[in-house]
């Protein structure tokens, strides 16, 4: 039995590094050891943002901050309000990682590598003595008296406190509901729609800004739209799938959206200008240039759509035709057919239940010296930096508290 520790965190990821390296610094004292199942730690902050490792996003309120999580938006107020997205700066700043800000809000190291955050974790954990354990997948964990026995194929560990941050892992919520934790079931956020339709078909690469809602539902998102070999993706479809995780899991991935291709435009203002163009332009033909903020592409492929020829002159144009391509532009009605996972960003809605732990130190409540950090607990966030930011608070309250 190794006894060596105080205490164990499961889970070699972005959470359990950064628990244990604050842990240690605020302690020295302290004996910690992190135990990752897989051969290799930190492998999601390695392919995360391409590779480049997206740690943070520049949005330092917190009120403001709490929006970005679908789940978890009540809960993290009082957690982002003890370390935000500055603090995040500061600390990577401190041990020599320097972070730019991109045109979006996203946080990236300079070095533009996710090699930068890896090495800055595995140089601090050695110069602080953190043990660091790969092939440890744990089997099962025992509480006796006030100290935890953990148990993995090879190793039988006894500490006086524990802390998960084994992200979305199946196995280890079947232990915690052993320990009568609830864990909502998990579903897959942040994906992409797959669409088979003529009109965007031949589109692949094209980008707009637009407003897309999902029928017979409240699901409705706003900002740029990118269109893809198999449907649709960018940060407007990927809100929705966050926001509407578990509607759209319920739904079997098969729905309908509209798409207002024009944002926020009303189809009745654009019926008008429609007119106004069939005045001032009536001996051009209408597909060759788009009249409006997307690609000439995008409009020729709707001006298709609304059964419109090719070489038909603006004069031409009926009265259905304009209404047509006035509900083409702003309210195209799209069938979605499954799903599709973004990048490698594999986020998972789901996990611990909220009710059962303690913001102020991600204590749970029903066990004394178990903590919880990053997306083992129900919290997800979409895209931008904001996943990560929940792991850096997590870890540093866990540390903080212990």
């Amino acid at each position: 039995m190794n006894q060596n520790f105080d205490i164990i965190i499961v889970g070699g990821g972005a959470a359990g590094f950064f628990t244990a390296i604050n842990i240690v610094e605020k302690n020295p004292k302290l004996k910690v050891a992190i135990l990752e199942r897989g051969a290799e730690v930190l492998q999601k902050v390695r392919i995360s943002g391409g590779g480049r490792c997206n740690v943070t996003h520049a949005c330092f309120e917190p009120n403001e901050l709490v929006k970005f999580y679908p789940r978890g938006e009540k809960e993290l107020r009082g957690p982002f309000h003890q370390f935000c997205s500055g603090d995040t700066i500061e600390w990577f700043e401190k041990h020599g990682v320097e972070l730019k800000i991109e045109a979006d809000g996203r946080m990236f190291p300079v070095s533009n590598s996710s090699q930068t955050i890896i090495d800055c974790f595995l140089k601090a954990t050695q110069k602080l003595g953190i043990a660091v354990f790969t092939g440890q997948s744990v089997q099962s964990i025992f509480k006796k008296e006030n100290e935890w026995k953990i148990e993995t194929q090879t190793e039988n560990y006894l500490v006086e406190k524990l802390i998960l941050a084994t992200g979305s892992n199946p196995k280890v919520w079947e232990m915690l509901q052993n320990f009568g934790h609830a864990v909502v079931s998990p579903v897959p956020s942040l994906f992409t729609f797959n669409i088979k339709d003529s009109r965007i078909k031949e589109l692949p690469g094209v980008a707009a800004q637009v407003t897309v809602k999902v029928k017979d539902t409240k699901l409705t998102s706003t900002g740029p739209l990118l269109i893809t070999h198999w449907g649709m993706s960018g940060p407007a479809i990927l809100k929705l799938s966050a926001w509407g995780a578990r509607i759209l899991h319920d739904k079997n991935y098969q729905f309908t959206i509209f798409v207002n291709w024009l944002n926020d435009a009303d189809k009745e203002d654009v019926e008008k200008k429609l007119k106004e163009l069939k005045k001032e332009h009536a001996k051009k033909s209408v597909s060759k240039k788009s009249p409006f903020e997307i690609t000439n592409r995008l409009w020729e492929s709707l001006v298709l759509a609304s059964g419109i020829e090719v070489e038909t002159k603006w004069a031409d144009l009926s009265k259905i035709q304009l209404q047509n391509l006035a509900n083409q532009l702003t309210h195209g009605t799209f069938q979605v057919n499954g799903k599709s996972t973004f990048k490698e960003e594999f986020v998972t809605a789901g996990g611990i239940d909220l009710k059962e732990i303690n913001f102020k130190t991600m204590e749970s409540k029903l066990h004394e010296n178990l903590y919880f950090a990053g997306e083992i607990v129900n919290i997800d966030a979409i895209t931008g930096g904001f996943n990560f930011q929940n792991a850096w608070t997590s870890g540093f309250i866990v540390a903080s508290a212990i």
